[in-house]
């Protein structure tokens, strides 16, 4: 029986995609650099670099590091914000036969260590910032090969010299740190330039990611992602968005800003791949919370995609700078990574025309595996339709299917979901059923137009006096609230109800007092949904990519 999820396709929307189209994501990405080669592949600080110049540095810096002796397979972590040398860094990777490890770079010595060890990362390529929290524990992990790279790296000789010498020397931004035996980013280039870079067979089996989970739900795991995986899910958000890029004047070069990580998967393909893909150009912003530098990097172009979590739109639309902005040629927000609230859809689509388009993925789909129709022009409160290919059933924790209205826990299948856990057999076995889908430990409800809507995360949700009560649903209804910025909603133990309602609030407006938010609790949530605790704070503890880590805020409670 057909999925009734697609009638609701837009018709520019086909049903199937031809994820074969591409061996391995080198195919993809030799195919782009030949085709755009002159165009602007990322801007940043005022100065471009084109998609032939990527392609020349990524070859050059995929010949070193074949001279060190790594063998196909072998992986190679990345560990900067987002500079030119990142994706430069990863088509060096992927073209010499190795396996990208994306590494946070506020990572502690000790979730670093974790990660290289874990994954058995031989070298890695770094930003000379962190340098100093790989030095504490080198001695520790199995990666020895050190490429050590710096702000203003390939920012031209004098553009370059300056913002090295800020960051280094006025900003002070560069602890020092001692790794003898490493290499310098444009040293390393300089010499592959002289070395030939053999081209390995690679399949759509072999890996190209292991995407480390965020950890909030336990032990941080590597998702294994292979090419074909990563490959889908390029050609499947392509597919879904043409009902907005269709809005883009023929001969337009698509503009995206990169304001999400590209360590983080949603950054890596739905921006830093898929404008590859496309000949798109990213612009790129290496610190998305430094929110007066991100609006003066903006004022400088004009663009027409936005991906970016629900705290970064709310924090734009609520700075005194967002006027400054040309959003006249935005023609599609993305918002994933956490639950879009309609305080911020509301206000976001008042300030910029443009509604957000909420999906949803995980590190383990590669990422997106539902959204909203890209040419929505309003707040669905829903995280969308299955991608083409995609096939989404809510389960019981038996693996039966429940019926239609009732939640139970979202489990995915498609082309974009990962082989498993890196080297975790048993983790794997844990979330894979037998026929091949993922339990995402995320639960959901479907409607009869086949619109998935989460209503939260198996593991946050509370339980009062034997009621289900879902954070998302609390927080939703406060940040409605006049005068709330943001808000997080966790269980605490409570002696009488088993657990109780506690929110954490952060002000927008200064005299918000307790009782406010009780009676707007009153006259919006039902008695066991209310909070027991109001606490104010002046923010909440996130993650780089900006969701809110409910578990810290759990803990000290």
């Amino acid at each position: 029986m057909e999925p009734i999820w697609l009638k609701q396709y837009p018709a520019e929307v086909p049903r199937d995609v031809n994820v074969a189209l591409y061996p391995s994501l080198v195919d993809l990405l030799d195919t782009s650099f030949k085709k755009n080669a002159d165009k602007t592949a990322y801007l940043m600080m005022g100065k471009r670099i084109s998609f032939g110049e990527v392609d020349e540095a990524s070859r050059a810096l995929a010949a070193y590091l074949q001279s060190l002796g790594l063998e196909k397979g072998d992986r190679v972590a990345l560990m900067m914000p987002n500079v030119f040398q990142y994706p430069v860094a990863v088509a060096a990777v992927l073209r010499a036969g190795y396996v990208v490890v994306n590494v946070n770079p506020l990572y502690t010595p000790r979730e670093l260590e974790h990660q290289l060890k874990d994954s058995g990362a031989k070298a890695i390529v770094i930003l000379e910032n962190f340098a100093s929290v790989l030095q504490q524990v080198v001695k520790n992990v199995p990666t020895q090969r050190i490429v050590i790279t710096a702000m203003g790296d390939m920012l031209g000789l004098l553009k370059g010299a300056i913002v090295n010498y800020v960051v280094r020397n006025v900003k002070k931004m560069v602890p020092a740190f001692d790794l003898p035996g490493a290499v310098r980013f444009n040293e390393a280039v300089a010499k592959g330039r002289s070395l030939s870079c053999k081209a390995p067979q690679l399949g759509p089996d072999d890996i190209a990611v292991l995407q480390y989970t965020g950890g909030t739900t336990g032990v941080s795991k590597g998702a294994v992602l292979l090419h074909r995986n990563l490959v889908a899910n390029i050609l499947q958000n392509e597919a879904w968005y043409q009902p907005a890029l269709k809005k883009v004047p023929a001969g337009e070069q698509i503009v995206t800003i990169c304001a999400l990580p590209l360590y983080h998967i949603f950054g890596f393909n739905a921006n830093m791949m898929l404008s590859m893909h496309m000949g798109g150009a990213n612009v790129l912003i290496p610190n998305p919370r430094d929110l007066p530098a991100m609006f003066k990097e903006l004022k400088g172009h004009r663009f027409h995609s936005f991906p970016a979590v629900n705290t970064l739109f709310m924090a734009m639309a609520n700075h005194k700078d967002f006027g400054t902005v040309d959003w006249s040629r935005l023609v599609i927000s993305v918002g994933g990574g956490m639950a879009v609230m309609q305080a911020t859809a509301k206000l976001w689509l008042e300030k910029t025309g443009c509604s957000i388009v909420e999906g949803y993925g995980l590190s383990e789909t590669s990422p997106t595996a539902t959204c909203n129709p890209a040419d929505s022009s309003s707040y669905s409160g829903t995280i969308g339709l299955p991608l083409p290919l995609t096939e989404l059933r809510l389960i019981d924790d038996e693996g039966v299917e429940v019926p239609m209205g009732q939640p139970g826990e979202i489990a995915i299948k498609g082309p974009q979901v990962m082989a498993g856990y890196w080297q975790r057999p048993d983790e794997t076995a844990k979330v894979m059923t037998p026929d091949g889908f993922f339990r995402t430990g995320d639960i959901g409800t479907v409607d009869e137009r086949g619109y998935f809507k989460i209503v939260d995360r198996k593991k946050d949700m509370i339980l009062v006096s034997g009621f289900n009560v879902y954070p998302n649903e609390v927080e939703d209804v406060l940040t409605q609230m006049p005068g709330v910025l943001e808000c997080a909603a966790v269980g605490v133990p409570d002696a009488k109800a088993g657990e109780a309602v506690k929110v954490v609030i952060v002000k927008k407006d200064p005299n918000v007092s307790e009782a406010d938010v009780r009676s707007y609790c009153e006259l919006n949530l039902t008695g066991y949904k209310r909070p027991k605790i109001v606490e104010f704070r002046t923010d909440l503890p996130k993650t780089p990519v900006g969701k809110v880590l409910r578990r810290e805020l759990r803990d000290k409670a």
